[in-house]
């Protein structure tokens, strides 16, 4: 599902963000990302989603080089589920609304995105709240919203960035337990996080970065 081949990132000519990352996750798999702040984490994951263009290297998601078809990459993302450390909810818009949006952006149909958003909803037990507002939810909730809206999509991939980090240790598994729904769905999930406990506790394969560069790759 995702292969990356030598692949490098830098900012700055004298700085490199990533150096020589080659790696594979297999459809259906479930990987997290870590390592300590400024290891390269929120990089990788940019260039995953095509925020961000390598420097040199080639990236594969689901068979296409990403390196390659950037005008093709809005496309792409569509299949893709992102979620956010901040949520990144638009707070002028309905639970609903923010859920709907992606949809939107697809050009479905008023009836598929009514459905489809209620589904989400429901699967992380907001579909009551549907007609609220971000800022009137609590920090658990907002990230739940988040996935719901990356889940609207029915992702190839979910990717998340640190999605955990703000929120206490009980709400934060509840969270971990969405992504492995997701996961049992057939997403295939990477996901950013510095939390060990949370590896401990919920192990998969775990993919650490230092300064930049690949330093180990294990699965429980």
């Amino acid at each position: 599902m995702i292969q990356l081949f030598n692949v490098s990132k830098a900012y700055q000519k004298d700085s490199a963000a990533l150096s020589e990352i080659t790696l594979k996750v297999p459809k259906r798999d479930f990987v997290y990302l870590t390592g300590a702040s400024g290891a390269g984490k929120s990089t990788l994951l940019k260039l995953l989603f095509g925020a961000e263009k390598p420097s040199r290297g080639q990236i594969l998601i689901n068979g296409q080089n990403i390196t390659r078809m950037l005008s093709r990459i809005p496309a792409l993302r569509r299949r893709m589920g992102i979620v956010f450390q901040d949520f990144k909810l638009l707070n002028r818009r309905t639970i609903f609304e923010n859920v709907a949006f992606p949809l939107e952006i697809q050009g479905k149909k008023r009836y598929e995105i009514g459905k489809k958003v209620y589904q989400a909803l429901q699967q992380v037990g907001l579909e009551h709240k549907l007609q609220r507002f971000p800022l009137e939810l609590s920090g658990g909730e907002q990230q739940r919203v988040a996935i719901a809206r990356a889940l609207v999509v029915d992702p190839l991939v979910l990717i998340a960035d640190e999605p955990t980090g703000n929120l206490d240790p009980e709400v934060a598994l509840e969270i971990m337990d969405l992504f492995k729904v997701a996961n049992a769905r057939g997403s295939t999930v990477v996901l950013a996080t510095h939390d060990r406990e949370m590896i401990r506790r919920i192990p998969r394969r775990v993919i650490t970065l230092e300064g930049g560069r690949l330093i180990d790759d294990q699965t429980p």
